[in-house]
C-alpha cells in the first residue's frame, strides 16, 4: 500500500532495537482519514471470504479492528490482556509473550463472541515474530470458529513471524513489509 509506505517514510521514527515508531499516526495518536483507507484495503483483501467477525488485540488493534468491522458491516472482538469484572462467564485464553513490553500475559475472549460458523478475520497494527497473531489464531481454533486469515498494517519482515505463519498454511495479507531497518541512518527498506 503506496500511501501507507509514504506515511512510514515521512512520519515514523526508527530507533535502536529495531522499534519503529508510528504512534504520531496509527498507535497513540490516530489519523481517521488515513486508517479509513487501511480499512478499505482490508476489505478489498478479503471482501470475498464470507467474513462476519473481526478479532484483534487491545490495545493499539482496536482502532484499526473498528474501521475494518465498520467496512465489513460485523462485529469487532478484541482479546482482552486482563480478566475484569465485565467479563463474565467461560472465555477462551491463550498466552502470548509481547515482543514491545518483554512480558508474557493471558489474553481472554468470551466463549459468547467467538462460536463456530464464524468466519473470522485477524487484524493487528504490527507483526514481527508472530507471538500476538499466534495466541489470537489459538482462541479461534479452540472456538471452533473459521480463521479466514490475518492482517497486519506493518510487517517486520526480518523478524521472520509472517513468513513462519505463511509457511503453516495461514493467510497473511500485510500492507507494508519492512525488509530492513537502520536506526543510525533513519532508513527503512521496503520489501517488494
Amino acid at each position: 500500500m503506496d500511501l501507507l509506505k509514504k506515511k512510514i517514510l515521512e512520519e515514523g521514527q526508527v530507533y535502536a532495537g529495531n522499534i519503529l515508531k508510528v504512534d504520531c499516526f496509527l498507535n497513540h495518536q490516530i489519523d481517521c482519514t488515513f486508517l479509513a483507507e487501511v480499512g478499505k484495503e482490508f476489505h478489498r483483501l478479503y471482501q470475498n471470504e464470507g467474513v462476519n467477525k473481526i478479532l484483534t488485540i487491545e490495545a493499539s488493534g482496536i482502532a484499526i479492528g473498528a474501521i475494518v468491522a465498520q467496512e465489513f458491516g460485523c462485529p469487532l472482538v478484541f482479546a482482552k490482556k486482563n480478566k475484569t469484572k465485565n467479563i463474565a462467564g467461560d472465555v477462551y485464553t491463550a498466552p502470548v509473550e509481547s515482543f514491545t513490553h518483554g512480558t508474557t500475559y493471558n489474553i481472554m475472549v468470551s466463549k459468547k463472541f467467538l462460536n463456530p460458523g464464524d468466519k473470522v478475520l485477524i487484524v493487528d497494527d504490527f507483526l514481527a515474530i508472530g507471538n500476538a497473531l499466534n495466541g489470537l489464531i489459538s482462541l479461534v481454533k479452540e472456538s471452533g470458529a473459521e480463521l479466514v486469515g490475518c492482517g497486519t498494517v506493518i510487517e517486520k519482515g526480518y523478524q521472520h513471524g509472517g513468513d513462519k505463519l505463511r509457511a503453516k498454511g495461514i493467510r497473511v495479507e500485510s500492507l507494508a513489509i519492512i525488509e530492513s531497518m537502520d536506526a543510525d541512518k533513519g532508513e527503512i527498506v521496503f520489501r517488494d
